[in-house]
């Protein structure tokens, strides 16, 4: 949908009326038969036809292009009235600029920032408001730190309020407790299965070495046996070499 005429001020040419919503053209397109419309006018009609509405002619949305510049420059200069203007402001400025200014009026009506407060407020009121609203946060005036409503005031309790911060603490405290029982038990059971893991190769190892020593130890007294052999050769050959 277009601008309002009615917020303009003085003559708008008939060029820059939207062909559907026939008010001043917003985010404007226009087709190759140069009809132009707003965005969102156009797309909508398309949904539905595949012409043109004022002179049937096939379009496309791939054809619809950027307004003309000229015809973009004398759109932006019209001059129109705020949009808050029956709320009290009394602005007005170029097509161009609107937009930027009713971001910031201090006539628009905004909505409370409170949770739970539906109020809608001028903006330029917003900060009286929010210091009485009920739906307000502050700090529990007797001094036990909790954020409190205005509307909660009466049924207030800092003692219950206390208690139930202290049970949500412990039960904080003992479910951290329990994570990091279980965590360690985990972290133990893992150690436990890699050290009997270990033990197991270190046993298999010990087995091997007593093995290969078994093996050593025999071959040392074969060689004892083979020396002691070979002594008592030389001997008796000695022996007889002396008695001959």
């Amino acid at each position: 949908m277009g601008y309002d005429i009615e917020r303009f001020v003085g003559y708008v040419n008939e060029g820059l009326l939207c062909s559907i919503c026939r008010d001043v053209l917003e985010d404007p397109l226009q087709a190759p038969c140069e009809h132009a419309f707003c965005t969102a006018c156009i797309h909508g009609w398309l949904v539905h036809h595949s012409n043109c509405p004022e002179d049937r002619q096939m379009i496309d949305v791939s054809l619809l292009r950027p307004l003309y510049r000229y015809m973009k420059n004398d759109l932006n200069r019209l001059q129109l009235h705020c949009k808050n203007r029956e709320y009290g402001c009394e602005m007005i400025c170029s097509l161009e600029s609107i937009d930027r200014h009713e971001r910031e009026c201090e006539y628009s009506q905004i909505r409370c920032s409170n949770a739970g407060c539906t109020v809608q407020i001028e903006r330029r009121n917003l900060d009286g408001h929010l210091a009485v609203c009920e739906y307000r946060s502050r700090e529990c005036p007797n001094g036990c730190g909790y954020t409190i409503l205005s509307a909660e005031d009466t049924q207030h309790n800092c003692v219950a309020e206390l208690r139930t911060e202290l049970e949500l603490l412990r039960s904080e405290m003992i479910c951290r407790v329990e994570e990091a029982k279980h965590e360690m038990e985990s972290r133990l059971d893992s150690q436990r299965r890699h050290m009997v893991q270990k033990e197991s190769i270190l046993q298999n190892e010990i087995e091997e070495l007593k093995s290969q020593m078994s093996r050593m130890m025999s071959d040392i007294r074969s060689l004892m046996a083979a020396e002691r052999q070979h002594r008592q050769e030389l001997e008796q050959a000695e022996l007889e070499k002396r008695e001959l």
